[in-house]
């Protein structure tokens, strides 16, 4: 059985704050069935977006780079997927020090 997105959105941002690393919900997508982007923001013009993948490989979810370098060319990239996809969720995550837990277990 699979996550809502806003359960899994919910319990990303838990985890988040029990770390002191903000974040926001940036797009507030379909509640059951939207994707969600992860779009890591360094503070200093450089930002990564992460979106989740299928590794048929391994046979598992993991996530992946979208877009990286200037924070203006990765809101573009994100604002090109939210045109494919209405329901997608996007959440900010700000940490100087680049971390935002999605090689946590549990978040892929």
């Amino acid at each position: 059985m699979r996550l809502t997105a806003e359960f899994w959105v919910q319990a990303y941002m838990a985890r988040l704050r029990l770390v002191d690393i903000p974040a926001f919900v940036v797009v507030h997508g379909d509640d059951t069935a939207g994707a969600v982007l992860v779009k890591l923001n360094t503070l200093d013009g450089q930002a990564r977006a992460f979106q989740r993948s299928f590794d048929l490989a391994a046979g598992d979810r993991v996530w992946i780079v979208l877009a990286e370098g200037e924070e203006a060319e990765v809101d573009a990239a994100i604002a090109r997927q939210r045109g494919f996809d209405p329901d997608l969720w996007v959440v900010e995550v700000e940490d100087r020090a680049g971390r935002h837990l999605l090689d946590q277990p549990g978040l892929a």
